[in-house]
């Protein structure tokens, strides 16, 4: 059995959570569910969900009783979920409609327990302004370098792996679930295939990048439990993959660091 579960965080999501259902709607793999985990939202978000809900029982929504964070959120839908797959999607990003079974197959062709892929990059118009490649894969030190896994794409296999939750003592729980997964497999296996779009923020600041920078290093040191020098030694090539991305995307392209 193929089935796939979907895991979706919700908070606030109204101005795009439609999008994202619909995505999931229009996939051309139709064994799946869809547990939406609303966080405590202040706006219309359940309304829209449970619309959706109540035309589709693959869609299913869970309310959590106080405001915990996308990885409780996350971790409540794995707890649930009865997949042999678990995929993430949040709640403002949307895959393409041959997703899952392009990824499904790519999994039970290679016998692989963990894939990503590549992915659009799209503006709060769902206008496409990028493209990030994927590596064709990727062990636990290549990981510590840059996070070449995005969310929306990751998938892993539970009868392989069981089920992997998200630490929740980090801002960076999807990065330490990867590399929690990697400690038991030797590798991700990237395609690059792009797959779905992650939406990008005009509003996104340096001061939440430098935000980021800090938690990446907090992961070394607190969860990985890495000395000083292997923590600097890894942050330093997050810090310069992090710069040629955004500041010079070609020479990045050239020297392989979004491919």
């Amino acid at each position: 059995m193929n089935f796939t579960t979907i895991v979706t965080p919700s908070h606030n999501s109204a101005p795009f959570i439609s999008e994202t259902i619909q995505s999931v709607l229009g996939q051309t793999f139709s064994d799946w569910e869809m547990i939406i985990v609303d966080d405590c939202s202040s706006d219309n978000s359940v309304e829209v969900i449970r619309s959706f809900a109540d035309q589709d029982p693959r869609i299913k929504l869970i309310q959590l009783a106080e405001n915990s964070g996308a990885a409780v959120a996350r971790n409540t839908a794995i707890e649930a979920a009865k997949g042999r797959y678990i995929a993430f999607l949040d709640s403002d990003d949307a895959w393409l409609p041959n997703k899952l079974e392009k990824q499904v197959q790519f999994m039970l062709d290679q016998d692989v327990a963990f894939s990503f892929s590549a992915y659009e990059k799209i503006d709060e118009k769902g206008n496409v302004f990028g493209t990030v490649g994927v590596p064709k894969k990727t062990g636990y030190h290549d990981l510590l370098k840059t996070c070449s896994i995005g969310c929306l794409t990751a998938m892993y296999d539970v009868e392989k792996l069981g089920k992997v939750y998200m630490p929740v003592n980090t801002k960076r729980e999807d990065f330490a679930t990867w590399l929690a997964i990697l400690k038991q497999v030797d590798y991700a296996y990237g395609m690059p295939d792009v797959l779905a779009q992650y939406r990008v923020y005009a509003s996104q600041s340096s001061a939440k990048k430098a935000k980021m920078a800090k938690e990446n290093w907090r992961l070394y040191r607190d969860i990985e439990q890495l000395g000083v020098f292997k923590s600097a030694y890894y942050f330093a090539h997050y810090a310069v993959r992090g710069v040629l991305r955004t500041k010079f995307p070609n020479l990045a392209r050239a020297v392989s660091v979004l491919d």
